[in-house]
């Protein structure tokens, strides 16, 4: 059996920058083992798999350890796909999850903007266990649903935290959102997920919809602009829609491919 991949650096307009993603179109759901194997085997931060049903496309995520309940990047990465290699007509996709509900997506002028659930978070003490994970103490620390954030006084700060995997990875959770005011950019941010298989992602689009909503009331601003500070950095831009956000980027083709299952 041959199975169509694609391989796609989200939120930038270069190859080898932003966050690389797999994404499987397939005609029906393999099994959740084989699509764990071909997540690890892809060895990316995510790889998506979508199943087209009617007017809709059913979709998942998978880390290479996890199946995780939402994926900006990836979800980006299957966009691109669908709007310039798989013959979706439209200017819009609407994507169904599981976990997630439905995700929207439409093209606008080379920006592919992705319309996410907004997170529902509240604020914790800055617990030892929190804070054992970096050389640097935060001024602030919430819980989102799935994700902690810890906000820090720059984007200075953000640049040269050295995060402890092995005491991150004792956190309940998917990961660990570190974020700041941005010099540039409205904020900046980076994203650890060693319990989740990823010590430091990319580019995190799922980790905006925690972001945006902070950023939003705390500059007093709907629009705003982002970068994530990885060695690969990614660009976004944000809007701030109260249970809705809007995270737009760009999108790169790196590779098309078949992989054999037997």
């Amino acid at each position: 059996m041959k199975q169509r991949i694609y391989q796609v650096d989200a939120f930038t307009d270069k190859v080898f920058s932003g966050n690389p993603a797999a994404v499987c179109p397939l005609e029906g759901w393999l099994s959740d083992e084989l699509l764990q194997k071909i997540a690890m085997e892809n060895n990316l931060a995510e790889t998506a798999f979508y199943v087209r049903q009617d007017e809709q496309y059913q979709i998942r995520w998978f880390t290479p350890k996890v199946e995780v309940d939402l994926c900006g990047h990836a979800t980006l990465a299957a966009a691109f796909v669908l709007f310039n290699y798989e013959n979706h007509h439209s200017n819009e996709i609407h994507f169904n999850s599981q976990r997630s509900g439905m995700l929207a997506v439409s093209n606008q002028n080379d920006y592919l903007i992705l319309n996410f659930p907004t997170d529902v978070f509240e604020r914790v003490d800055l617990f030892e266990e929190l804070t054992n994970g970096f050389n640097i103490k935060p001024i602030d620390a919430l819980k989102g649903k799935t994700d902690y954030m810890l906000v820090f006084e720059n984007e200075n700060q953000i640049k040269k935290i050295a995060p402890n995997f092995e005491e991150i990875s004792k956190l309940k959770g998917r990961g660990v959102i570190v974020t700041a005011k941005g010099d540039k950019v409205d904020f900046v941010s980076r994203f650890f997920a060693p319990q989740s298989g990823i010590n430091e992602d990319p580019v995190t689009g799922s980790a905006h919809t925690t972001l945006i909503p902070y950023w939003s009331k705390k500059l007093n601003k709907n629009e705003l602009t982002a970068i994530q500070l990885s060695e690969r950095k990614g660009y976004l831009k944000c809007k701030y829609l109260a249970d809705r956000v809007e995270i737009s980027g760009k999108a790169k083709l790196y590779l098309i491919g078949e992989i054999y299952l037997d």
